[in-house]
């Protein structure tokens, strides 16, 4: 019998404000939540001084867990440009904290989150919750959806490199290169 290898996945939801957080230790079937937060950075005022926290507490994190791999959710196209430029540095803050850490770096659209959690790409935050929920067995509800984001970020990446589908879609273009790079795989009659 073969021993299985944990998988310890650090997921981000990146804010400027609200930064979310959440490590899951992945063996096998068996998913565990180690952790899941929120780091509140809106009572400090200057930017620098929150891409600093947002450096130190993902820093602190990769020391703490020793994450495998961190994934992390990429910022949404809004209208608000300055929005956008803030969450932009707080996610590349969140990059390279990683980086710095050797850690391997992957990035998740919003929809593509949803639609890995609930099936639903368009799902609400509160229907992410719940499947989360039913899924890990978790009963007390966050006090911030950002925590909760982060933790769907974190189960989409394991979603997505643990199940044949999510590495298909990942490196091949369709079917068709996944049959000529799969011979070995295919029945014939």
């Amino acid at each position: 019998m073969t021993a299985t290898k944990n998988n310890i996945i650090l997921g981000i939801d990146p804010g400027s404000l609200v930064m979310g957080y959440a490590i899951i230790d992945v063996n096998g079937s068996h998913i565990r939540v180690l952790t899941m937060d929120v780091l509140k950075l809106a009572a400090v005022a200057d930017i620098y001084e929150r891409l600093e926290m947002i450096h130190t507490k993902v820093n602190l994190l990769i020391s703490q867990y020793k994450p495998h791999t961190f994934a992390i959710e990429a910022p949404f196209f809004g209208k608000n440009v300055q929005s956008m430029l803030k969450l932009g540095r707080a996610q590349g803050v969140a990059i390279a904290a990683a980086m710095q850490g050797k850690i391997g770096v992957t990035e998740y659209s919003p929809k593509k989150v949803k639609q890995s959690i609930t099936g639903n790409g368009n799902a609400a935050k509160e229907q992410v919750w719940k499947m989360l929920q039913q899924t890990l067995g978790l009963e007390e509800k966050p006090q911030y959806f950002d925590a909760t984001d982060a933790l769907a970020v974190a189960l989409c990446h394991h979603y997505q490199t643990s199940s044949p589908i999510g590495k298909m879609s990942k490196g091949f273009k369709g079917w068709e290169e996944f049959v000529v790079k799969n011979q070995d795989r295919i029945l014939k009659k």
